[in-house]
């Protein structure tokens, strides 16, 4: 998801009638996971896109 950052993934779980996104990044040593949620429309939330980002930042600072 180039939208949020560099090897940022989605996957994709279906569970019986709902389907689940789960946001991560891969790095060297970690898979950071950003956020899980229920995904209704085919667009991801831009919520969903800017708490991704804030972790991120979080994450980073704290790891540098």
């Amino acid at each position: 998801m180039p939208t949020i950052g560099k090897r940022c993934h989605e996957l994709r779980i279906t569970d019986n009638n709902v389907t689940w996104r789960i946001v991560y990044r891969t790095d060297e040593d970690a898979v950071v996971i950003l956020e899980v949620f229920e995904k209704k429309t085919s667009k991801t939330p831009k919520s969903v896109i800017d708490i991704c980002k804030a972790r991120l930042r979080d994450y980073d600072n704290e790891t540098d």
